[in-house]
């Protein structure tokens, strides 16, 4: 039987000056490989979307194949986490309305900005300052989800 360590313990740990640090470097690094392969360049994600590269195809594709990979390694050798627990993955009922309307949703923001949402500290990190206003809007968009979250259809 796997021993876990006690919440406290582990509350403790993750709120110390080197486990922020080490996740800090991670995204500092992530971000930066981001930057030199050009994924968060606004002139590559215009290519994609008038399909005039393979670029940005390529590397969304690559970043499928690599988390179905994951996920079918974690289902087929019951890997579990750091801490010893199993990992699971939660199943969602079927229901197109919410795919559609967040697709939507993200599709329209990431036309509307020239980037994905996710990278934003890269992009501000890289110079270009005016994705503060998408940080700031991001940042109301969830305190705003977060409100009325309670009343949605989930």
């Amino acid at each position: 039987m796997a021993t876990t360590t006690p919440v406290a313990t582990r509350t403790a740990s993750a709120t110390s000056i080197g486990f922020v640090a080490r996740y800090l470097a991670i995204g500092a690094y992530f971000g930066f490989v981001l930057v030199k392969a050009e994924v968060l360049s606004w002139y590559r994600i215009q290519e994609m979307f008038r399909f005039h590269s393979f670029h940005m195809y390529g590397v969304i594709g690559l970043a499928v194949l690599v988390a179905a990979l994951a996920i079918w390694s974690v289902r087929r050798y019951r890997l579990r986490s750091l801490g010893g627990e199993p990992i699971a993955f939660r199943v969602f009922e079927a229901g197109w309305m919410r795919y559609v309307f967040g697709g939507v949703t993200f599709g329209l923001g990431w036309a509307l900005t020239g980037a994905c949402p996710g990278p934003i500290a890269a992009l501000i990190g890289a110079g270009l300052t005016g994705f503060t206003v998408v940080l700031v809007a991001a940042v109301l968009g969830t305190w705003s989800y977060g409100q009325v979250r309670a009343r949605l259809p989930h």
